[in-house]
């Protein structure tokens, strides 16, 4: 419930704010710190999750949440700042502590996502993705083996997995030094394994098809990565990219992801998807 008492279904929980609120920097509270906050950071945050979850535009976010210039400034101050970053990190870490993991990873996979952009998304940063039909940008992950984010690059989508891949697995190695392999897939096979291995000191395998298989099939080892990209996508403003700069596009991701990691860490367990319910219970 939200601090209005009557908000969505996207907003924070108690709990899931007592996780957040921590995190944030500490509010302005005088005049030699600025101009005092006029409106509460929880209803801050609801507004970026909504806006995330939904799919609007930053114009047409409800009249109940703060006024959409507000909204804005804060998610650009906080990305500015790495706000966004620190808190997805810390959260992602409890999570990993929860699950009776080390804080960092050993292991990590890669993959990447075609997107198609929207008219708003200049053309020096989008591109076409000629094996996907896609026109758009193309999003680098690379996750732990639980499938929780740990570096995200936005590209033109029509640069190749094995050249966009190499700033991903880079910042990976700098910012997560304990991890020693890398899974992907057969797109990033050739000239990127011998890069990894000669630049990086790491091994990046490649999970590669079984003979004769047709179609789609979830790949060992890979699997979790290719869930944390179902995740991203459910929230609608995602499902497409409308970000006219690529770098608050990896922003909504990881605020996208951070709304993953709080309704896992208050709900004690992974999401489960719900099947179909027996037609005894929908006909009566």
């Amino acid at each position: 419930m939200s601090a209005t008492g009557d908000g969505y279904p996207s907003d924070l929980t108690d709990e899931q704010w007592a996780l957040v609120e921590p995190l944030l920097p500490a509010p302005r509270t005088g005049s030699r710190g600025g101009r005092r906050e006029k409106h509460p950071r929880r209803r801050i945050v609801d507004a970026i999750l909504y806006l995330a979850r939904t799919g609007c535009q930053w114009r047409y976010l409800p009249k109940d949440f703060p006024p959409w210039p507000t909204v804005y400034w804060y998610f650009t101050w906080w990305h500015d700042d790495g706000t966004v970053e620190r808190l997805h990190d810390a959260l992602r870490v409890k999570v990993r502590q929860t699950e009776g993991r080390n804080p960092e990873p050993s292991a990590g996979l890669v993959d990447s996502q075609s997107v198609r952009a929207a008219d708003t998304v200049p053309k020096s940063t989008s591109g076409f993705d000629a094996g996907k039909r896609t026109k758009g940008r193309k999003r680098f992950i690379v996750t732990d083996t639980l499938g929780l984010l740990l570096t995200v690059h936005v590209l033109a989508a029509s640069i190749q997995d094995r050249d966009g891949a190499k700033r991903s697995l880079l910042w990976t190695r700098l910012d997560h030094p304990t991890i020693e392999k890398v899974w992907a897939d057969q797109g990033f096979a050739g000239r990127l394994v011998e890069w990894a291995a000669s630049v990086l000191h790491r091994t990046l395998e490649i999970v590669r098809k079984e003979p004769g298989q047709r179609g789609f099939k979830v790949q060992p080892k890979r699997w979790a990565v290719e869930r944390t990209f179902a995740w991203i996508t459910t929230r609608r403003r995602l499902a497409c990219d409308y970000e006219r700069s690529p770098a608050h596009s990896e922003t909504m991701i990881r605020w996208a992801m951070t709304d993953v990691i709080l309704r896992r860490l208050t709900r004690g367990r992974p999401a489960t998807r719900q099947g179909p319910r027996p037609l005894s219970k929908i006909v009566p």
